[in-house]
């Protein structure tokens, strides 16, 4: 239908108005997880640093804000970018030498993080943010980060992050990482519950409104449900959990 003048002179001359943000979240008021935060932000004797890819901060749906604010200030850090430490990063590259300062990453010298607190308990943990691909190329382009201590979790559980598809199935968000971790750390599940309260929210108001449950890549793969062909990187991910179980 077309339009003459006088129907655009009736149109309304005020920009369409926003929908309410949360001030903490930064998310709309109507699927703001605040509530479900911690009482009182919790303040472990460690820290955790996230080294956080420059695309994850666009996603919508991500955790590490939610584990910023359950955290108690400066217990939680974020250094952005796709190498690090850069001149930017102040204070980043004395946390990285610490010899205190572990690495949760599961390469091949990595050793699991219960047999490391066996000898030495760690104050700082290290965790990049970003998808398993932004992940690996952020490690190949920080060789300080080779240096490091690395350790690795082995839990044996799904992630409860259940709206976005994981490479495998023992493939955690960076929210559950870093809760499953402090757990250890801290010799309490108390962080793995309470940190990890908005994001089972967050799945539920989702799947309450459309959303579906994604299984990982890796199990519709051996059941014939995934629907393109795996890249090359994805391909040698799976090959290597298989001869690794």
């Amino acid at each position: 239908m077309d339009l003459t003048w006088e129907d655009l002179v009736e149109l309304p001359a005020d920009p369409p108005s926003k929908r309410d943000v949360c001030d903490k979240c930064r998310r709309p008021s109507n699927v703001c997880w605040c509530s479900f935060l911690p009482d009182e932000p919790l303040n472990p004797h460690c820290r955790v640093i996230l080294l956080q890819h420059p695309a994850e901060e666009k996603r919508c749906l991500r955790t590490a804000p939610m584990l910023s604010l359950g955290l108690s200030p400066g217990r939680c850090l974020i250094f952005k970018g796709k190498k690090f430490p850069q001149q930017r990063h102040e204070g980043l590259h004395e946390i990285l030498v610490d010899p205190r300062s572990v690495l949760l990453y599961p390469s091949r010298a990595a050793t699991t993080l219960d047999s490391m607190m066996q000898t030495e308990k760690p104050i700082n943990l290290i965790i990049i943010d970003g998808t398993w691909p932004q992940a690996k190329t952020i490690y190949n382009n920080s060789p300080l980060l080779h240096s490091m201590t690395q350790v690795k979790l082995v839990m044996g559980i799904s992630s409860e992050y259940v709206i976005r598809s994981q490479p495998t199935d023992g493939c955690l968000s960076t929210l559950e990482t870093a809760a499953e971790a402090l757990a250890v750390v801290e010799g309490s599940d108390v962080f793995k519950h309470a940190l990890t309260q908005p994001l089972r929210a967050l799945c539920d108001y989702q799947l309450c409104h459309g959303a579906v449950t994604h299984q990982s890549k890796e199990f519709r793969m051996k059941n014939q449900t995934y629907p393109k062909l795996i890249g090359k990187r994805l391909s040698k991910l799976l090959r290597s959990t298989e001869n690794s179980q």
